[in-house]
């Protein structure tokens, strides 16, 4: 299957080798494909379309670690995310994720974790999304668990989840909630206790990696 250039781009980024590996880019993919650790992904929130997003701009409350928000535009680079595992997990690049599962995201850009915590939400109150740590340097509170609505097969594109945190029992949630001192019109991220239809996400476009033993 071609690798479009984007696709190549990314996989040169992350330090892949693609002689023994030839990701999916969105585009190409079959309908309900698996997502593998290792996948670089956007989420997209299922009721507003806005994209998962982060940039390297801090809080101007709160924790005061790196903002994460929901985004409109569909071709943002800073609304990728690596699929990754908790530390010391025995599991490896191109493995299946069942529901139930603790995984982290990975900005891809700042290679910050997905995080949560007490602090409050700007917006809302809610608990307060934001990135922080990176590379070598993450905690419990970059872990959530994934749930799949439906049956408990492995996690594919076209599946309804929810994002658990751990730490917090917080659902990643956004709304359309608005900053107003940020440009392109981007939403609050935030967690909420409750499970509610603001929590569901569905994996949209990025390069997904073929799970282990495929041709």
């Amino acid at each position: 299957m071609a690798i479009s250039l984007f696709a190549l781009a990314l996989f040169l980024y992350l330090g892949l080798d693609l002689e023994q590996t030839s990701p999916f880019p969105v585009s190409a993919a079959p309908e309900g494909i698996e997502i593998t650790y290792g996948t670089v992904l956007k989420l997209m929130h299922e009721r507003t379309k806005f994209r998962l997003h982060s940039h390297d701009v801090p809080y101007g409350s709160g924790s005061g670690q790196q903002s994460v928000t929901g985004f409109p535009n569909v071709d943002d680079s800073n609304s990728y995310w690596i699929v990754r595992p908790q530390p010391d997990m025995s599991v490896k690049q191109g493995d299946t994720i069942k529901s139930g599962t603790i995984i982290r995201l990975q900005h891809m850009r700042t290679r910050k974790w997905l995080h949560s915590h007490l602090h409050a939400s700007p917006i809302s109150g809610n608990l307060e999304v934001s990135c922080f740590g990176g590379d070598g340097n993450s905690d419990t509170g970059d872990f959530w668990r994934l749930e799949i609505e439906g049956s408990g097969k492995p996690w594919r594109q076209d599946q309804r989840v929810r994002l658990l945190h751990v730490d917090t029992g917080g659902y990643l949630h956004s709304h359309d909630k608005k900053y107003t001192r940020i440009a392109g019109g981007q939403q609050e991220v935030c967690g909420v206790r409750e499970k509610r239809p603001d929590n569901v996400w569905l994996a949209a476009e990025g390069v997904y990696l073929p799970p282990s033993g495929s041709q």
